[in-house]
């Protein structure tokens, strides 16, 4: 089993709106196909300043090439929409995590 992880770096100014995002449209049209499934959504800690906060969203996925088809039919568009959404203020760092237990 592997972990799709991405930690985002948010604006303090944006960040509601991208909970809203997050919640209402990423994770429904993410689970729509059944690719990634179990989201978790964490509040990093270790990475708080005054302007902006970090959060993490994980999926459990079978195969990377699983997570390819994934991020070629669904992945790309989603990353778009974020980007014209939020600009720089939404940073992202995709990291592919293989479950060792």
């Amino acid at each position: 089993m592997l972990v799709y992880n991405t930690t985002y770096n948010i604006d303090e100014e944006v960040l509601s709106n991208f909970l809203i995002w997050i919640n209402e449209v990423y994770v429904p049209e993410t689970e729509k196909n059944g690719i990634l499934k179990n989201h978790r959504l964490l509040r990093v800690l270790s990475h708080r300043d005054e302007t902006t906060e970090c959060f993490s969203l994980q999926w459990e996925v079978e195969s990377s090439a699983l997570l390819h088809r994934w991020h070629t039919e669904i992945g790309i568009r989603l990353n778009g929409e974020l980007t014209k959404m939020f600009g720089n203020k939404v940073v992202g760092f995709p990291t592919l995590l293989e479950v060792m237990e």
